[in-house]
């Protein structure tokens, strides 16, 4: 096999497989090339993904040790991103009524939905991610996203009980600034006890979802390592209960149907 067939052959599979420790022995046989030729290849393909902005190659010496892709995405073409989004975003028509923002055409575009997950992974690969956690239904897609780029599985929060899910864990929260007494549900079999997980949310107004989130996770004696929202509501009233969050984009005078979206903490880190 030529070296450009073998790097495409590589490439592919790094790309596919995020955060996936290979050994190098299982391309010399895949490849019938020598473990010095694969090495080589290795660092080609690293200084290539380095240049296109998409993350590296991590090596681990030793005879168990491999090689893995790491996704993390240029800052630069983060910015370029969530500008476009904020220009998207910025329609006066796109205010519901209540002071939420409607988002569902862009959280039903796959190429978006993908770029969202790009941008989060980004902010939290160097964390330890066990799990991708959300609550139904908008935040599904983005969860999607992110927990692909981390090679981990979706756990998904419901509002109900569902008798197909068996045993499950349920808590009543207050919802943000209705004050509003609200149930999470969450199958025991879904999330093993102890895990880190990476909360990802569409829309924050208060806080009150995450907080019921974080609460219900507790359940389960899960670390939150990080929380990732969409979108948030500027909060004027400082009356926000989650302080550490990264936000995309920040939206404000909903209210007054003089719509500003502008950056969210995610540059700010």
């Amino acid at each position: 096999m030529k070296r450009s067939d073998r790097l495409v052959g590589l490439t592919n599979f790094f790309v596919n497989n995020p955060q996936k420790l290979v050994q190098l022995s299982y391309f010399t046989e895949r490849y019938n090339a020598s473990k010095s030729s694969i090495s080589e290849d290795l660092d080609i393909i690293n200084e290539m993904l380095k240049y296109e902005g998409i993350g590296s190659l991590e090596r681990f010496p030793g005879a168990a040790g491999g090689a893995k892709y790491i996704p993390n995405f240029t800052n630069e073409n983060s910015i370029q991103f969530i500008q476009s989004l904020c220009e998207k975003l910025e329609d006066p028509s796109r205010i519901l009524p209540g002071g939420y923002l409607y988002m569902s055409d862009l959280l039903g575009d796959p190429s978006i939905v993908k770029q969202i997950g790009k941008v989060f992974v980004s902010a939290f690969f160097k964390k330890k991610i066990d799990a991708v956690v959300t609550v139904e239904t908008k935040g599904i897609p983005l969860a999607y996203a992110v927990a692909d780029y981390l090679n981990v599985p979706v756990v998904v929060i419901r509002r109900n009980m569902r008798v197909t899910e068996g045993s499950s864990v349920s808590i009543n929260y207050v919802s943000g600034r209705s004050q509003r007494i609200q149930t999470m549900v969450l199958p025991k079999r879904n999330l093993q006890e102890g895990m880190n997980v990476c909360i990802i949310d569409d829309f924050m107004k208060a806080g009150g979802t995450v907080t019921g989130m974080i609460s219900l996770l507790e359940e389960f004696k899960a670390t939150v390592v990080g929380i990732g929202v969409f979108a948030e509501a500027e909060d004027n009233n400082n009356e926000r209960m989650i302080e550490q969050y990264t936000s995309l984009i920040k939206v404000s005078n909903l209210q007054n149907k003089d719509i500003n979206v502008k950056y969210g903490s995610i540059l700010q880190k």
